[in-house]
């Protein structure tokens, strides 16, 4: 939507249409993007220490929940934005403050995991969500009926779950995991409930089109920490001999990454709320994955040149296992609605399994797993051209390649 200089500055906050022509990403959200993958950016950091330092299990744990924080932030204010977004400047300053959030909650990430302090963390996650809550109200203020009591069972289920979250402040550090695991399920629920009588009028092409962005972006902070991590490794170490084969196994992998998740045109499959709040709960294994690989690419870089306080193994799991869980994971959102016979089925799952096998490879372990993937993408894309065959090629451009 883009704004008019005879525009009011304030205009009611009213449902858009699904079915709006041409809708696309707008600048801001595209700003929102980024900044998020700052926080992105800072949880894959902590997540290098801490596997490089022996502490997988532990820093595992922390990524998952500072992921989810940024996730699930991130995500309701695309959905949102999908629904309701009219540009004006109380929206525009509303959607800076949520940004403001995202920058408190990274600043906060390396004290998450070096010393458990979740303060941060927490006020930036609570920023964004109060500000959420005034969008929101924006919405009731302009509504009525049954649009109306969706906008406050939002208002109420997102303040009553941050009333949860600063709970965990006061509680001992044991039991926090758990109380993250209740209060994130209970997050996830707020959605279905608020819309179980009136959905919003998200837009399938634009919501598609913004998790892409999302992906891509996410993709990018991967390569670039790998990037740096390898340009560390050869002017400290002159180890350019040792960490060719994890940057050439690496660059493979997201780029297969990338082929496969973009082949698929998904918005045709967001029909229902049923089937988008499945498709979009399950992205946050496939943004936590293709973050987590980037992380591990640094850790095997480390590794390589002695930094890393861990065996060859463990380095070479720190990029198959991430690799593995987001070829699945894509495999279940979006190819396997796409493909047909058992032998385009198996191509990712297969994929995934023999990624985890190169685990074992020692040192070229990461490009074996490269290797791998780009074979997948080669054989989807010659599966898919031996079907446009046999059915004269009308069918083979709506079949994905892998």
């Amino acid at each position: 939507m883009t704004p008019s200089p005879t525009r009011s500055p304030l205009r009611r906050l009213t449902a858009r249409g699904r079915d709006e022509a041409h809708r696309v990403a707008s600048p801001l959200e595209l700003f929102f993007d980024l900044c998020f993958v700052v926080a992105i950016a800072q949880a894959g950091v902590a997540l290098v220490h801490s596997v490089a330092e022996g502490h997988a299990g532990e820093g595992i744990l922390n990524y998952a929940m500072v992921f989810f924080a940024i996730w699930w932030a991130w995500m309701n204010f695309t959905w949102f934005a999908s629904a309701y977004d009219n540009d004006d400047a109380l929206y525009r300053v509303v959607t800076l403050v949520q940004i403001s959030g995202v920058l408190v909650l990274a600043a906060g990430v390396s004290r998450a995991f070096e010393d458990h302090d979740f303060l941060a963390v927490l006020l930036g996650y609570v920023i964004m969500r109060l500000a959420l809550i005034v969008q929101w109200l924006r919405v009731a203020r302009s509504s009525e009926g049954a649009e109306r009591t969706m906008t406050l069972r939002y208002v109420a289920g997102v303040l009553l779950c941050q009333v949860g979250w600063v709970g965990l402040l006061v509680l001992p550090e044991g039991g926090r995991s758990w109380v993250f695991l209740v209060m994130a399920l209970l997050e996830m629920c707020v959605p279905p409930f608020a819309e179980k009588d009136h959905p919003t009028s998200w837009h399938p092409h634009h919501i598609a089109e913004r998790y892409g962005l999302f992906t891509i972006i996410v993709l990018g902070e991967t390569i670039a920490a790998a990037t740096v991590a390898v340009k560390s490794g050869i002017d400290e170490n002159d180890a350019l001999d040792e960490l060719l084969p994890i940057a050439a196994g690496g660059l493979l992998i997201i780029f297969a990454a990338w082929w496969i998740y973009f082949v698929v045109p998904i918005h045709g499959h967001l029909r229902s709320n049923k089937q988008a709040f499945l498709w979009g709960y399950g992205h946050y294994l496939v943004f936590a994955s293709a973050a987590a690989i980037g992380a591990g690419l640094e850790v095997a870089v480390e590794q390589a040149v002695g930094k890393a306080h861990i065996s060859t193994l463990a380095a070479s799991a720190a990029v198959t296992l991430p690799t593995a869980l987001y070829l699945l994971t894509v495999w279940v959102l979006h190819s396997r609605h796409f493909k047909v016979g058992i032998a385009q089925q198996l191509v990712l799952p297969v994929t995934a399994l023999l990624v985890i096998c190169c685990t074992f490879l020692d040192d070229w372990a990461v490009f074996a797993a490269g290797i791998v993937a780009a074979l997948a993408v080669v054989t989807g894309t010659t599966l898919t051209a031996r079907m446009a065959v046999r059915e004269g090629g009308e069918r083979g451009e709506r079949i994905p390649a892998a």
